[in-house]
């Protein structure tokens, strides 16, 4: 009998809860997902191939990238926060164990909504890849399309066209040339001469004006994809940083919901940070 007891105890303390890890990563989640919704809303996209994009400026990026870690913090640390401070606690054990439990929690939170997260963006992007890429028109299309298509409009540009002339084929093509415009040998002389044929028959511009237009593209088309390129920089960086200190929000908002929830004090960086902490020392 005196055996049975401290078993039972053991297997009902679990170290790691998961109703308050689920709570704690849908809460983060969902307000991830508000931040984001408004930072796009209101331009605060990291990256983007619009052509409305194409005149921002780095300061813009970086901006956006600065946002991105922010609200990672805020979201991670409030999902970490209701994990702490829904765990059971049972009592027992000394602080550091205690803290170490409610951290654990939230860092499981964190993950979990790392998880969702990029499981959503997944389906997201699958179903907008779908919708984007028709069946009858992947063969005629490039990887170029997005990110060029104003170069490539202003490139095969006529004033008279005959009428049901489909140029996709064409605009593919020259789309895969002007992407090797950002490469370090450059678009070669015998695509170059290539294009402003392909150019000068499907517009009926003489030659001179046809690759002083090719050569306006591959400028163009090079500074996009160099755009494009700074963009894609920054977002990987400004993932990789906003994951990390979200892991360090979430074990922080843990241990305060932790804390929280037992009524003890909160640490003197978290006191002077916590408003209403200071109106309860201001009234005492």
């Amino acid at each position: 009998m005196t055996m049975e007891a401290p078993t039972r105890l053991d297997q009902d303390e679990q170290y790691l809860q998961w109703t308050p890890v689920f709570a704690g990563a849908i809460g983060g989640a969902a307000l991830s997902f508000i931040l984001l919704t408004f930072a796009v809303t209101i331009g605060l996209g990291v990256s983007s191939a619009s052509p409305t994009w194409r005149d921002a400026s780095a300061a813009l990026a970086i901006l956006s990238g600065i946002y991105l870690i922010l609200q990672a913090i805020v979201s991670f640390g409030f999902g970490g926060y209701i994990a702490g401070r829904a765990r059971r606690s049972y009592g027992t054990g000394q602080a550091q164990d205690v803290e170490n439990r409610d951290g654990l929690h939230g860092l499981s939170a964190w993950a979990l909504a790392v998880l969702l997260g990029a499981a959503l963006a997944a389906v997201i992007g699958a179903s907008a890849l779908n919708r984007s890429s028709p069946v009858n028109s992947s063969a005629n299309t490039s990887a170029a399309e997005p990110l060029l298509s104003y170069e490539l409009d202003k490139l095969f540009r006529s004033a008279r066209r005959p009428q049901n002339v489909d140029l996709s084929s064409e605009r593919a093509e020259a789309g895969r040339i002007l992407m090797t415009s950002s490469s370090h040998s450059g678009v070669s002389n015998d695509d170059k001469s290539y294009l402003v044929q392909q150019v000068a028959a499907a517009t009926g511009q003489s030659a001179a004006d046809s690759e002083r237009r090719v050569d306006a593209a591959i400028a163009n088309s090079k500074a996009a994809i160099a755009r494009s390129r700074r963009s894609t920089i920054i977002m990987a960086f400004s993932l990789a940083a906003a994951t990390l200190l979200g892991a360090v929000a979430a074990w922080a908002g843990a241990c305060a919901g932790g804390r929280h929830r037992d009524g003890a004090p909160l640490p003197e960086w978290m006191a002077h940070a916590n408003e209403f902490e200071r109106r309860r020392i201001m009234f005492k």
